[in-house]
């Protein structure tokens, strides 16, 4: 009988949107960009562990860790015919994942501890759709463009670890921001963009949860406030939206 976690990682490769839309897929560029930074991350850190470098970085690790493991035939039947509606590109992936969930439900293979492979993959699909590779070795994740480095500097790679849908939501903005802490990390998140003419716009994280007009980066440059903010990365700055969405979550 198919684990439940696995039927429902199913029904979420087969809900994805594969129809090349590009609109849904630029709204959700920064958060992909993440996304995508992450697996490479994790598929590095997997890819090591079975020696599977030279497939890095996209590949199925059901087959290093368990040639002879194939799914039952009726999911295999059930996932064949989800896998003809799903980009070319992204096929082989999609199938890994759903091979690995169903081998890691199974429990009679110890893996190791590491974190869930292909979660930032799916939801990186999910949120847009498939991606493209060119043959300098660039990735089109459509609205941005990366190049992964080579598989040991992906190992060293910050970890992105808030995969929270609405952090991911409110990582997503149209052009270029930076991101803003008090130094001592004890206010709101604020994300600055720049306008035509040197001009630029500031926006708070607020109680809200919602992205609000804000003067604090003004009155911190102008030495009117008692905090003292710089600049943080996006990595971080998602980690202090976590925390925020959380702590709002609270009774």
């Amino acid at each position: 009988m198919t684990n439940e976690s696995t039927l429902a990682l199913l029904e979420r490769v087969r809900a994805a949107d594969w129809s090349g839309d590009w609109d849904h897929a630029f709204e959700h560029a920064q958060s992909r960009r993440l996304l995508m930074h992450e697996y490479l991350r994790r598929s590095a850190l997997w890819a090591q562990a079975y020696g599977a470098e030279g497939d890095w970085p996209f590949f199925d690790v059901t087959q290093y860790i368990d040639k002879e493991f194939r799914l039952p035939p009726a999911l295999t039947t059930e996932l064949d015919e989800c896998l003809k509606k799903v980009a070319y590109s992204a096929r082989k992936t999609c199938g890994a994942a759903v091979r690995l969930a169903e081998l890691r439900a199974r429990g009679d293979i110890a893996t190791p501890d590491l974190p869930d492979l292909y979660e930032p993959l799916i939801l990186f699909y999910e949120r847009g759709g498939e991606f493209l590779q060119d043959g300098a070795g660039f990735l089109d994740l459509t609205g941005v463009s990366i190049k992964p480095r080579g598989l040991r500097h992906h190992l060293a790679d910050l970890p992105f670890l808030t995969l929270d849908r609405r952090t991911l939501d409110a990582l997503d903005t149209k052009g270029r921001v930076s991101y803003h802490a008090p130094a001592d990390r004890s206010g709101p998140v604020v994300r600055r963009r720049p306008l035509k003419a040197g001009e630029q716009r500031d926006e708070v994280f607020t109680q809200d949860l919602r992205w609000e007009p804000t003067d604090l980066l003004r009155l911190s440059d102008e030495k009117k406030t008692d905090a003292d903010y710089t600049q943080i990365g996006d990595i971080e700055a998602a980690e202090l939206i976590q925390s925020a969405i959380l702590g709002a979550s609270r009774p």
